[in-house]
């Protein structure tokens, strides 16, 4: 009972920060303090668009970055890593928003934190990886078309349509923008879209978000445009933390949302810092103390009127490229903003609503990898299947389900491609001796026994088209299953196996065995084949191959005077 808890507390140690993560950030902070610095420019006008996004305003996205940014470059599992809103958040948050209020927000970002530090504390972060891309590719173009539709509303300078479904409130926003057109909001959004595309294209190194934000701020403040609604007054400074929970009735509602958050958070999260190592040399991820400080910046970010966060994969990139080289970079953006929420929250406030959407939208786009959509669809058609399947889903129906769809999809096709890979070969035996008599002894052989290769998985997914295969051999005397070859067998291929073998018995067709491995003799012997083929086992096909034809003689229908010898099998390494 004892050691349980020294080994949770371990565990725990395992997750927290060390010496060594406070030593690098005084290698060279002059470096980091510069990422820093660009990294908040950047993610400025992101936090204020995907605050008002989900439904709580812009203060809640400021909020987030700040108390999760600085958490997550604490305590999180990469030194380069830099988490705060996202998009994918907005998705699940916005129908929360509508139905519970910032209660339910506070309450999904908190049960999110307790998975993703229980996940942690499970040592799951390494299974992630075995997600298969297209379904990441498919998920991330699905988010993308959820955050452009999203923003249509406020592009167009139209008040919010009622309606959970993306594609019925962009609808509703268009007929009612047709009605009464806001053609100020418009040049607005698509003018910040358009100077930020083609910006990025142009100097990559230039922040041309907070570039076109300014601008259209500026414009709007000069010119006195009618129609660019501002997203309205901040509060100077970070709100109290607040304990606004929901009624324990509906917390039951709540559950699935927060599994959905911290599957988006985990995925992201680790996707994002995968993409760091990879822009980096000598740079390598935590997975697990990723998901804990993950799950400790869910845990607060709520409390002071944030939304649930992630890591960030445009501001992790940007962070990279900026030449950070520790976490004090991360910790330099959320102080930033943090300086921003309590000094220019006035200016702030006066940025058009249709400026904002026009970031994300623009935002959305840059989400889209068009050469890596390309090829994953061109690589083979299961690929463009799971990759359009997941993308559909994403976008017409919940988060969740959508990747679930994407892994099972994509799960039943790997296994029916795995499946098909499993064949059951008829193999000829061979005379070795020349002359007339030694061919006539390989008729007579031939003519009473078959041999069988099996190569591949012999599993669920294919094994009752060897039952069928063997079922329906000719009337011979022996069938030897040469099994070397089997690379894996379940419990579903060994009673396939078994019922195979008991017909051929039934038929009065003497079943004899090569070649199984040590490795599958349990599952074997679990459901009965080995018991069944007792005595008729043989470690290889030449030895099974004497004792077929010691069989036909006692039975009288090989004569007694065949050499042992005569015939030999196709080696194993000769197969076809």
């Amino acid at each position: 009972m004892t050691r349980l808890p020294v080994r949770f507390w371990g565990r725990v140690r395992g997750l927290l920060p060390v010496r060594s993560d406070f030593a690098t950030m005084a290698r060279n902070p002059r470096r980091d303090l510069l990422a820093g610095l660009t990294v908040a420019i950047v993610a400025l006008p992101l936090a204020l668009g995907f605050g008002v996004a989900s439904g709580l305003g812009a203060e809640a996205g400021l909020a987030t970055a700040v108390v999760a940014g600085a958490l997550a470059a604490l305590f999180g599992g990469s030194n380069l890593q830099v988490s705060g809103p996202t998009g994918a958040m907005t998705v699940v948050l916005l129908p929360i928003v509508a139905h519970h209020g910032p209660g339910g927000v506070l309450t999904v970002g908190l049960l999110a934190g307790l998975i993703l530090v229980a996940l942690a504390l499970l040592r799951a972060g390494k299974y992630m990886r075995y997600i298969p891309a297209p379904v990441v590719e498919g998920f991330t173009l699905g988010i993308a078309c959820v955050i452009g539709l999203q923003q249509i509303p406020n592009a167009l300078g139209v008040p919010q349509p009622e309606g959970d479904r993306v594609l019925v409130v962009a609808w509703r926003a268009a007929g009612a923008f047709l009605s009464s057109p806001n053609w100020t909001a418009v040049v607005l959004a698509f003018g910040v879209a358009s100077l930020m595309l083609v910006g990025a294209r142009w100097r990559p190194t230039i922040p041309f978000s907070i570039v076109a934000v300014a601008a259209a701020t500026l414009a709007v403040q000069l010119f006195g445009l009618d129609g660019a609604r501002p997203i309205g007054d901040l509060p100077s400074g970070l709100p109290a933390p607040s304990l606004g929970f929901v009624d324990l009735s509906a917390l039951g509602s709540l559950l699935a949302p927060a599994v959905a958050v911290a599957a988006l958070a985990a995925l992201e999260s680790l996707l994002s810092a995968t993409v760091a190592d990879g822009m980096t040399v000598g740079q390598r991820h935590d997975p697990d103390r990723e998901l804990f400080g993950q799950g400790v910046a869910n845990l607060a970010a709520p409390l002071f009127g944030g939304v649930p966060a992630t890591a960030a994969i445009a501001r992790t990139a940007v962070n990279v490229r900026t030449g950070a080289a520790s976490r004090l970079a991360a910790l330099t953006h959320a102080v930033i903003l943090g300086v921003i929420v309590f000094a220019a929250a006035p200016l702030v406030s006066k940025i058009p609503l249709a400026a904002l959407a026009g970031v994300l939208l623009a935002t959305a786009v840059r989400m889209v990898e068009v050469g890596s959509l390309r090829a994953m669809a061109r690589a083979t058609r299961s690929d463009g299947l799971v990759l359009v399947l997941t993308a559909v889903a994403t976008l017409t129906l919940d988060l969740v389900l959508a990747v679930i769809i994407g892994l099972v999809v994509a799960g039943a096709l790997a296994l029916r491609a795995v499946a098909g890979q499993a064949r059951m070969d008829r193999t000829e035996l061979r005379p070795d001796l020349p002359g007339s008599h030694s061919d006539e002894e390989y008729a007579l052989l031939s003519e009473h026994i078959v041999a069988y290769r099996i190569d591949g998985p012999l599993f669920f997914a294919g094994a009752h088209r060897f039952l069928l295969e063997l079922s329906e051999v000719a009337d011979v005397r022996v069938v030897i299953l040469r099994m070397s070859r089997i690379s894996t067998v379940d419990a579903t291929g060994a009673l396939v196996l078994k019922d195979a073998v008991e017909k051929l018995d039934r038929r009065g067709i003497t079943v004899l065995a090569s070649g199984i491995r040590p490795g599958q003799r349990r599952v074997l012997e679990s459901v009965g084949v080995l018991g069944l083929l007792r005595g008729r086992e043989y470690p290889s096909t030449p030895e099974a191959i004497t004792a077929a034809r010691a069989l036909l003689q006692g039975a009288g229908v090989l004569p007694a005077a065949v050499p042992a010898h005569s015939v030999a099998p196709v080696p194993e390494e000769a197969s076809p």
